[in-house]
C-alpha cells in the first residue's frame, strides 16, 4: 500500500471519529512530510532504521510506513477501518431505506485552514472526491467571527482566486465558492453585497448571543432570510449535545415563523451532520418539514474526515421521514446552481 496514502487514511478516520487533534495532526504531518518521497528512499530509511529522522515522521508513523512498504495494509489502519463497518438499522420502511440510500451529491457547509479548519482547500477537495461528491461549497467564516479567524475581504478575495483555480484543475469535482456569514444582531449579514454578490452559496448562522430572548433571535434569522443572497440557515438552535463545550441549550425562537419564511423564500434549513450539534433536534426537523421547507445535510467539517459526517445526517433525515428530492444536497450540481442564484 502506498504510505502516503495510509498516513492519509488513518488521519481520516480518526477525524471522522473526534480523536484528539494531536493525534490526527501527528498522522497529517508524517503524510505532509513524506509526500513526494521516492519509494525507494523511504524503504532504505526503513531498513536502516533511519526513517524517524525525516522531520515530522513520529515512531506510530514509521511503523505504518514501514507496514505500507511491505505492500500491506498497516494494522493500525485495518483495525480503523474494522471500527467504521455500520450494520443498516433494522426496521427501515422501504421510503426511509430509499432516502437512507439517497446519492449524497454535495456538501454546502464546509471549513479549511483559511479560517478555522485544520487542512488545505485541496486536501478537503481531495477528500471529498474520493468520497464521491460530485460538488463542494468551501464556507469559511466571515470576518466578524475573528475567534474563528474569518476572514478580512483581501483574504476572501485571495481564497476565491483560489477555488476557482482548484475548481478548474479538477474534472472530477465542481468547487463552489461559499462563505458561513454570521447574521448579526440587526438581522443583517457580515459582509458586503459586492462581496455576496461574488460568491456561489450564502449559509447564514448565529453566533453571538444564543441566550437572547426569542424575538430578537427571531428578528435576526428573519432578517437574514429575507436577503436574497442567503441559500441555507445554519444549525439554527445552536445547541451543543456533546462535546467539550456541551451541553449547550438550545436558542429560542419562533420556529414556525422562521420556517415559515424559510419555506417561501426558497431557503434551505440545514440538518446539521456534526455529532455534537445534531441541529436542529428531531421536533424541528419535522414541523420544517411539514411547513414545506428545503433541507440541506452538511458536514460543517472542519477536517477531511468530517465530510463523512454527512452520512449521518442522511441517515437521521431518513428516519424523520425527509424525502430525499427535499435535501439539496442530493440535487444535481446544475440544480443547485440554479436554486441558489434564483433570488439575486
Amino acid at each position: 500500500m502506498d504510505a502516503h496514502a495510509a498516513l492519509s487514511e488513518i488521519a481520516f478516520w480518526l477525524e471522522r471519529d473526534l480523536a484528539p487533534a494531536f493525534k490526527v495532526r501527528a498522522f497529517r504531518t508524517a503524510a505532509g512530510a513524506i509526500a513526494g518521497l521516492d519509494p525507494a528512499h523511504l524503504e532504505a530509511r526503513v531498513a536502516s532504521g533511519t526513517i524517524e529522522r525525516v522531520k515530522g515522521v513520529g515512531s506510530r508513523s514509521a511503523e505504518v510506513i514501514a507496514e505500507a512498504l511491505q505492500n500491506r495494509v498497516p494494522q493500525y489502519l485495518v483495525t480503523l477501518r474494522a471500527n467504521r463497518r455500520e450494520p443498516m438499522p433494522d426496521g427501515l420502511t422501504s421510503a426511509r431505506a430509499l432516502a437512507r440510500t439517497a446519492r449524497i451529491r454535495g456538501d454546502l457547509h464546509t471549513h479549511t485552514e483559511w479560517s478555522d479548519g485544520t487542512t488545505s482547500l485541496e486536501s478537503m477537495v481531495e477528500a471529498a472526491a474520493a468520497l464521491g461528491r460530485e460538488w463542494i461549497a468551501i464556507t469559511d467564516h466571515s470576518e466578524g467571527l475573528s475567534i474563528a479567524n474569518g476572514l478580512s475581504p483581501d483574504r476572501r478575495s485571495e481564497q476565491i482566486s483560489q477555488i476557482a483555480d482548484v475548481d478548474e484543475a479538477r474534472n472530477d469535482i465542481a468547487v463552489l465558492r461559499g462563505i458561513e456569514v454570521d447574521i448579526l444582531e440587526d438581522g443583517s449579514l457580515d459582509g458586503s453585497e459586492t462581496l455576496l454578490d461574488a460568491l456561489d452559496i450564502v449559509v447564514a448562522s448565529v453566533h453571538s448571543k444564543l441566550r437572547a430572548p426569542a424575538d430578537a433571535i427571531t428578528a435576526r434569522m428573519l432578517g437574514a432570510i429575507e436577503d436574497p443572497h442567503v441559500n441555507v440557515l445554519a444549525h439554527c438552535t445552536g445547541r451543543l449535545v456533546a462535546g467539550a463545550r456541551a451541553p449547550r441549550p438550545q436558542s429560542a425562537f419562533d420556529a414556525p415563523a422562521v420556517f415559515e419564511a424559510c419555506a417561501e423564500a426558497g431557503v434551505a434549513v440545514e440538518i446539521n451532520s456534526r455529532p455534537e450539534r445534531q441541529d436542529p433536534p428531531d421536533d424541528l426537523v419535522e414541523l420544517a418539514l411539514d411547513i414545506g421547507c428545503l433541507f440541506s445535510v452538511d458536514s460543517d467539517a472542519h477536517a477531511p474526515g468530517h465530510l463523512d459526517f454527512v452520512r449521518d445526517g442522511m441517515a437521521r433525515a431518513a428516519d424523520l421521514g425527509v424525502p430525499a428530492e427535499r435535501i439539496v444536497t442530493t440535487w444535481p450540481l446544475d440544480e443547485v446552481r440554479t436554486w441558489a442564484a434564483r433570488r439575486r
